[in-house]
């Protein structure tokens, strides 16, 4: 297990997190749980209803369609983000290449944030939109 600040410095360094004061990560450190998994586990299934938001602690995992690789993401990389925003379906399969280390960020835990804290809002729809506009070009 990893202390507070270790999680508060991990979220620094992790593109989504990377605008937000470091006294704000602490709330949203306190609220991660550490998730481990074996590889070829499925950590969530396509057409789930999404209610968190993951980030890579250590190994890899791979985002898919049926056969169809998305991406495959390793450590400080974030997969399930759009679930911190509203309850839609999982839009694709993620399972573990390898064992991997998981912080998990509940849905309804980080909205109690965000409605606390507007800037760790908009920070996080900064982000979200400009990996919005980068996919479609």
């Amino acid at each position: 297990m990893i202390s507070t600040v270790e999680k508060v410095l991990f979220l620094k360094s992790v593109d989504l997190f990377s605008q937000i004061p470091g006294e704000d990560l602490a709330q949203i450190a306190l609220i991660t749980v550490e998730e481990g998994w074996e590889a070829g586990d499925e950590i969530f299934a396509e057409g789930e209803v999404g209610d968190a938001l993951y980030i890579v602690l250590d190994g890899k995992v791979r985002v898919h369609r049926k056969d169809k690789v998305i991406a495959e993401l390793g450590e400080r990389e974030c997969f399930g983000e759009m679930a911190i925003l509203d309850a839609a379906p999982r839009s694709a399969t993620v399972t573990a290449l390898v064992d991997v280390a998981l912080l998990k960020i509940a849905r309804d835990d980080f909205q109690e944030i965000m409605s606390d804290k507007h800037a760790i809002a908009v920070g996080i729809i900064k982000i979200l939109t400009r990996r919005l506009r980068d996919a479609a070009r």
